[in-house]
């Protein structure tokens, strides 16, 4: 679980002579005193409390080895990205629990402000909530869709972000399809960082909800850059952000995984469903630390919540109980849990208010499942 950033100095974590002197040379830029460590062992007495985290590349697969504890505001420092090894360089940021990739020189002006943001900044960060449907027809954008909704409900800032371009637009559950604002594809190309104010402001809003979505005509390959910066930037902004996801876990998906605090797996209650959902677990877990089981009723054959966590090798997040009615009122153009009302926005209270110890942490794993009887 991310690890909120604290108020003390930057820290740097490289073996690499050529681009210590690099940084260096942009901490000094940005006024900004750096403590520098040359490995893993070294790193983490501070690895928690820095204000933010500079990881090199050339020291990423000892750092992941190392399995410090996840945390918020880590970066993977690149020199450059000549050699070829752009294929790679996302799965390692995402094996350290990077949320951006900052490949030098180019990007020595948006490290520049990373540093002085980590310096000046308070650091606040909002949770980031992951969905993802153990197989087709879970439900998962469903409750994405609910849990963004019952935190605008509740008074905080929220955004959903739709990082499944083949979904058909998150926009639809809120009958918002026309409405006004950018979508993936008009920041698709996105690179650095992003404004947080900037992004929310520049978004559809259904309600007070912010609703990054994909589009329908032309679905966009969604970047590893882009959705990092993107998620970088919601978390800056919001209170909550929940991100819904696809099952195929390509680099963009990756990075989504590694930023999120908590990410749900959304299983029927159904053998053949949890069966499926083994295969989705085991991918996501590759990549996020704390991935929970949510079970959704009915349960025909009365498959238990438990026994079907237990199958994932999961803990279990909870069980939501069966609504009839929520079909036919999607296709009626109603909000999920927008009346606040029924089994999908209690759970999503619940979950919330179990989660959230206040606007900028989360609650520690291991919180008791929420219970709401098939």
């Amino acid at each position: 679980m991310p690890i909120p950033v604290g108020s003390n100095r930057p820290l740097l974590i490289t073996a690499d002579p050529d681009l210590l002197d690099d940084i260096l040379r942009l901490c000094a830029v940005a006024g900004v005193d750096v403590e520098v460590a040359p490995d893993s062992t070294t790193a983490r007495p501070s690895w928690a409390r820095a204000s933010l985290v500079l990881v090199g590349d050339d020291v990423s697969v000892a750092m992941n080895r190392a399995a410090l504890r996840r945390r918020a505001g880590v970066v993977l420092v690149s020199r450059d990205l000549d050699d070829g090894s752009i294929g790679n360089i996302w799965e390692r940021a995402c094996g350290v629990g990077a949320e951006h990739v900052a490949a030098l020189p180019d990007a020595e002006p948006w490290l520049v402000s990373r540093l002085t943001d980590a310096v000046d900044g308070d650091g606040s960060r909002g949770l980031m909530v992951g969905v993802v449907g153990g197989r087709g027809g879970a439900g998962a954008s469903t409750l994405a869709a609910a849990l963004a909704v019952t935190a605008m409900r509740a008074g905080r800032r929220a955004m959903l972000v739709d990082a499944d371009p083949y979904g058909g637009g998150a926009d639809l559950l809120f009958g918002g399809e026309h409405a006004h604002g950018l979508r993936w594809p008009d920041i698709a190309t996105a690179k650095g960082r992003i404004g947080g104010e900037e992004l929310v402001n520049s978004l559809p809003r259904m309600g007070e909800l912010a609703v990054l979505s994909c589009d329908r005509h032309d679905p966009p390959e969604l970047k590893a850059e882009a959705m990092s910066s993107v998620l970088g930037a919601a978390v800056r902004a919001c209170a909550v952000v929940v991100v819904d996801l696809p099952r195929r876990t390509d680099d963009s998906a990756q990075v989504a995984l590694a930023a999120a605090n908590i990410v749900l797996v959304v299983v029927p209650a159904e053998i053949r469903a949890a069966a499926a959902a083994a295969r989705v677990a085991s991918e996501v877990t590759r990549f996020a630390d704390d991935v929970r089981v949510v079970v959704r009723g009915p349960a025909p054959g009365g498959l238990d919540a438990i026994d079907v966590a237990n199958a994932l090798g999961l803990p279990l997040a909870g069980q939501l109980k069966a609504e009839p009615d929520i079909a036919a009122a999607l296709e009626r153009g109603e909000v999920p849990a927008g009346r606040g009302r029924g089994p999908l926005a209690e759970f999503c209270r619940r979950f919330l208010e179990s989660t959230l110890a206040d606007s900028h942490a989360v609650a520690p794993i291991g919180a008791e499942p929420l219970w709401l009887d098939l």
